[in-house]
């Protein structure tokens, strides 16, 4: 196991080094990057006001044998204690060499992860969790994104009650954007370009108007999204041209945002503007942080350079919830992106809203897609001649990449194109510009059945692989194929739901398989809230329409769900710390689905989806208001968790910002699955077929008398699960009791593919608080 411990850290800590980056060049021809560097704060000498006076003073330098004074694009002193600066490598080098500096990595581009759903989550007005907690009244939601739009109905502040005097935030002015542009709901909106600048060079980071603003101001869309899809004011008559209408809200449409802006449209989020949010959010004094942000691909590196882990540590250690995307890479195993314990983990589901079309066939035949198409529909009953490149064309065509397509030979038909390699919208915008009449978007095998509406510049709707299959065979066998396309609008009331996306990400964790990632899923398809007023619904820039509301799917639409649970769950229980309010989320969470059958996979119709694609289930807020157990987790226990999984202490302290020391050696070896963590991963290594793992329940429920008793229900064989004691009994004076789960297995199981099922402990009187369990064979490298 320790072997294997050392490879994986070896690979992970060498991944940065395979990250893109555009380089500069400094005076003396050198080519420079920005590195992010950790420094002791407390070595400071008192000589110095400030940090940011120390770094950049020529002592500091000294004290490295540097010859010049460092020019930091960020100082950092809240979640972590350092700077971040353009160098050369040779001066990177030099700086490292500070007795100081404590760690630095480098600078690495990062991904953002892209109005019926709260009430998907079990929210009713005037009932249960909304009611209780006014709706998120004085929680303070920081969005760290693209911006914000601030003029949209979802941001206005109607109604509410003054800014919390706790709140320390503030409205950077700049571009198109007043100080004023805050209110009582977007109470702080600050940018941070510094590091895109130093990546990109300055001139692409000043570009403004239509592309982009040095300013708060989104002109993305992403951001505005994110952050009334969490906090959004109640919004009537709202719709994206006609499709999803009704009165659009966020999960906690009285909480306030604080929009951070890390993102720029197109050019993705750098560490050291990621990190310098966080720092700033939790100086504002933000309740509760939303991440949609990821490495993609399934990226991981250690925590102790992750900028995005190294954050929110410092965030929920100061009482601060922070919940995060996991990822878009999905159906593929081991996906995952932001895998640190002391965050929250969010995969995508559907709801039961749908946008169907229906492709007609000249044979008769129907075939089942959707579509966000808003335009002139196709002529009713108007039957046009159906093409797909890929035939003659080449993979390119195949695609409908920009160019590839002959207009002689589509113009006037409906054109399939394969998913992939360029944006859904964009292949659609090349069929027009060729001159062809429609199109259809076919999934492949990477995709599956798992379909997402999009707000096409003609008409146009997607469909699963099988029926992109059939309709290829149909324009392939066929003398004269033909077709056409009709809009069937919005359909409520979809059953199943909710599915797994076929886009989240997925189990196991790639870096530490002992916690299991994502922790649930939340709405994350077809999901209406506000949008910039810079760019068309498509995001492209030929596209000219400009609507208040967009439909998007993505973990990245998942995350602020979670991220707006929280706030409504930190109001109603203030006094819940970051670990039991993911915990209440988790235990509460539901693995059935609206006809009462397991929660399927997308990706593979009639497949039961596991822990591995969806964590602890679907988010239930009717449920998570009162879990009756949690399970608490405190910084001396995320410390001990990073010692079991190998981290050297001077590792931890980037992370903690505070000395640490790791228990000296015990005939009982620590394990990452002994964190006091709601879901149990257990891996077995070689013939260790047998695993115990220890928990603390803590009874948070109305009675302070209660019993529960354990159930544990695995969904396959190839390992017997044991719980001692099997029964827990609480009272005013006994509020915590610990367990002990042990895995056994009498050999690996042939095919090694890992086994689950659940714990659950119930008080018979409503409460049933579920843990999630996998059990994962390896061998011992």
């Amino acid at each position: 196991m320790a072997a294997h411990r050392r490879l994986l850290l070896l690979l992970l800590v060498l991944t940065p080094a395979l990250s893109r980056t555009v380089l500069g060049v400094s005076s003396g021809g050198q080519t420079r990057k920005t590195y992010i560097f950790r420094v002791d704060h407390r070595a400071k000498p008192s000589v110095f006001l400030t940090h940011a006076h120390w770094y950049s003073s020529a002592a500091f330098a000294s004290a490295a044998s540097a010859d010049a004074p460092v020019e930091p694009l960020h100082v950092y002193d809240t979640v972590f204690h350092g700077f971040s600066a353009s160098l050369s490598a040779s001066r990177a080098e030099e700086l490292r060499r500070h007795p100081a500096v404590l760690a630095s990595f480098e600078d690495r581009v990062r991904q953002l992860h892209t109005t019926r759903s709260p009430q998907f989550m079990g929210l009713r007005a005037r009932l249960g969790l909304w009611s209780l907690a006014d709706y998120g009244s004085d929680v303070i939601v920081g969005v760290l994104d693209t911006g914000v739009w601030p003029e949209r109905r979802s941001l206005s502040d109607r109604n509410l009650s003054p800014v919390p005097a706790r709140w320390r935030g503030g409205c950077d002015a700049g571009p198109a954007f007043l100080a004023s542009s805050c209110n009582k709901k977007l109470v702080g909106a600050r940018f941070f370009s510094q590091g895109h600048a130093a990546h990109y060079g300055v001139e692409a980071a000043a570009s403004n108007g239509s592309v982009e603003y040095m300013s708060p101001r989104d002109a993305d869309g992403h951001g505005t999204h994110t952050a009334t899809t969490a906090a959004g004011s109640v919004s009537y008559a709202a719709s994206m041209e006609g499709y999803a209408s009704g009165v659009a809200k966020g999960v906690a449409p009285k909480a306030r945002v604080a929009a951070y802006m890390v993102c720029w449209k197109g050019a993705g989020c750098l560490d050291s503007d990621i990190l310098a949010g966080f720092d700033r959010a939790v100086a504002d004094g933000v309740d509760v942080i939303s991440v949609s942000i990821g490495g993609g691909n399934g990226a991981v590196s250690p925590f102790y350079i992750d900028p995005i882990a190294i954050g929110s540590y410092g965030a929920v250690s100061r009482g601060v919830f922070v919940a995060t995307s996991a990822g878009n890479e999905g159906p593929a195993p081991m996906s995952v992106t932001n895998l640190a314990p002391w965050i929250a983990t969010v995969g995508a589901g559907t709801i039961d809203r749908n946008f169907p079309a229906e492709i007609v066939l000249g044979d008769g035949r129907r075939m089942s897609g959707v579509s966000l198409y808003s335009g002139k529909p196709l002529a009713n009953n108007t039957m046009l001649s159906l093409y797909y490149p890929g035939r003659s064309g080449g993979l390119s065509a195949s695609l409908c990449m920009e160019n590839s397509i002959d207009p002689s030979l589509v113009a006037g038909k409906i054109v399939i194109c394969d998913r992939g390699s360029s944006p859904r919208v964009a292949k659609g915008m090349v069929v027009k510009d060729a001159g062809g009449a429609a199109m259809v978007l076919a999934n492949g095998e990477a995709n599956g059945e798992g379909l997402v509406g999009d707000a096409h510049v003609l008409p146009a709707c997607s469909v699963g692989e099988n029926e992109g299959d059939a309709l290829k065979a149909y324009a392939a066998n066929t003398t004269n194929p033909t077709a056409t396309i009709v809009f069937r609008g919005t359909v409520i009331g979809v059953k199943p739901a909710p599915l797994v996306a076929s886009f989240s990400a997925r189990g196991p964790n790639g870096l530490v398989p002992e916690i299991l990632k994502p922790d649930f899923i939340a709405p994350g398809v077809n999901i209406l809230a506000a949008w910039t007023g810079a760019t068309g619904p498509t995001g492209l820039e030929a596209d000219a329409r400009r609507t208040e509301f967009n439909i998007l799917s993505g973990t990245s639409m998942a995350c602020p769900h979670a991220s707006g649970a929280a706030a409504l769950l930190r109001s109603a229980h203030p006094g819940w710390s970051p670990a039991v309010i993911r915990s209440a989320l988790m235990t509460t969470a539901i693995v059935t689905d609206n006809r009462g059958g397991a929660v399927a996979d997308e990706a593979e119709p009639g497949r039961a989806a596991t822990p591995l694609d969806y964590g602890a289930g679907h988010i239930a807020l009717g449920k998570a208001l009162d879990p009756g157990l949690v399970y608490d987790i405190g910084d001396e226990d995320y410390v001990a968790f990073m010692c079991s999984i190998g981290y050297a202490a001077n590792a931890i302290e980037v992370i903690t910002h505070k000395p640490v020391s790791c228990p000296a050696a015990t005939s009982r070896k620590p394990s990452g699955s002994d964190l006091n963590y709601p879901s149990i991963s257990v891996v077995l290594y070689g013939n260790n077929q047998s695993k115990t793992v220890i928990r603390t329940a803590t009874n948070v429920g109305a009675e302070a008398s209660a019993t529960y008793k354990a159930r544990v229900e695995m969904a396959s064989g190839g390992a017997s699960v044991a719980v001692k004691p099997e029964k827990l009994v609480f009272s005013p004076s006994v509020k915590k009791q610990s367990f002990a789960v042990t895995v056994s297995a009498a050999s690996a199981p042939s095919t090694a593919a890992p086994v689950h099922g659940h714990l659950v402990w119930s008080d018979g009187r409503g409460h049933d608080v579920r843990s999630p369990i996998v059990v994962t064979w390896l061998q011992p490298m």
